[in-house]
């Protein structure tokens, strides 16, 4: 078995998708014609958004997420976080944690998105010299 998909709920997955484009460089895979799912290109696993009254109309009771008190967090790795943070803060994330350097070899920071998401970027983790 694999991990296929992370499937978030958000108010507009249109919008999601275009702020991800810009804010983290994440290529579109698909959007559906009534626009109330969409899929993002990120490698083995795809990063995708579908509507809150997509779910509510299937009989889900989505909750909006709260970077306040995030049950999980999203990480996009780099090689340059300083740079990829600069990037994700014009498109319009929140800064949570400016750039540090972790005890583990790695280098983070945090920002959240417009539906209240945690990211991470970060970089690979290396061992501590």
């Amino acid at each position: 078995m694999k991990l296929r998909y992370v499937i978030l709920y958000v108010e507009s997955p249109r919008e999601t998708i275009s702020f991800y484009q810009q804010a983290f460089g994440v290529e579109v895979g698909m959007i559906t014609e009534t626009g109330d799912y969409g899929e993002m290109t990120t490698g083995e696993t795809t990063l995708s958004f579908s509507s809150l009254s997509l779910m509510e109309s299937l009989g889900k009771s989505p909750a909006p997420a709260d970077a306040n008190r995030p049950c999980f967090e999203i990480a996009f790795q780099t090689e340059d976080v300083a740079g990829s943070l600069a990037k994700a803060l014009a498109a319009g994330a929140e800064l949570v944690q400016e750039v540090k350097q972790e005890p583990w070899g790695q280098t983070t920071s945090y920002v959240r998105d417009q539906n209240g998401f945690l990211i991470e970027i970060c970089s690979a983790v290396t061992a501590p010299a």
